[in-house]
């Protein structure tokens, strides 16, 4: 089985832990980064992690498995192909406050349904997913991520399987002392933030 240290190795190997002074997608800033698309780049890698995956959650005997995008899709796929089931995605609603579920997809009333995800922060995407879940009338039966950066303080109202867990700080803009410093903010990734200002 896949331990924390093993997922850590995978991240710092790919070049994926990254320190700097960020501005995360939830709009709060941070002083670490995990690029998850360069692990996931490799095929190989991602299949170990999903397989890792699929060892905790298998008890949950999911009928479907979903991710939102963008990583969340690729998981989801790999996860549910080693698992022989479904894989659905969901996207962000056209306001940008919630995920729906697009292209044909549909869920039954009492499916079964594993949200998964790369990196968890505050559990927003997660959540976002359950919800969305639910709104469709199945059942969430659980959650796994690759690494829970909130150090287990996200609160979801479902079992957690996170393959790593660490506790990196997140501040307030109002409240970083990286801004105090004067550091320069990078904006990683592709999702746009809640608040971007710097």
């Amino acid at each position: 089985m896949l331990t924390s240290r093993d997922v850590e190795r995978i991240f710092r190997e790919a070049g994926a832990l990254r320190d700097g002074h960020f501005l995360l997608s939830s709009g709060k800033h941070s002083p670490r980064y995990l690029e998850k698309f360069e692990v996931l780049q490799w095929p190989k890698q991602t299949e170990r992690l999903c397989e890792a995956m699929v060892e905790r959650i298998s008890a949950l005997a999911p009928d479907t498995i979903a991710g939102p995008t963008t990583g969340g899709i690729i998981l989801a796929h790999e996860v549910a192909r080693q698992m022989e089931k479904r894989a659905v995605y969901a996207e962000r609603d056209e306001n940008g406050r919630g995920r729906v579920f697009r292209r044909g997809f549909q869920l039954d009333a009492g499916e079964r349904v594993v949200v998964v995800d790369d990196i968890m922060t505050t559990g927003g995407s997660v959540q976002e997913t359950i919800e969305a879940v639910r709104s469709s009338g199945a059942t969430v039966v659980g959650a796994a991520v690759i690494v829970d950066r909130s150090g287990g303080a996200a609160d979801l109202d479902v079992p957690l399987h996170a393959l790593w867990s660490l506790d990196i700080p997140i501040y307030e803009q109002s409240t970083c002392p990286l801004c105090a410093r004067g550091e320069p903010l990078t904006k990683p990734g592709t999702t746009p933030a809640r608040m971007a200002r710097a």
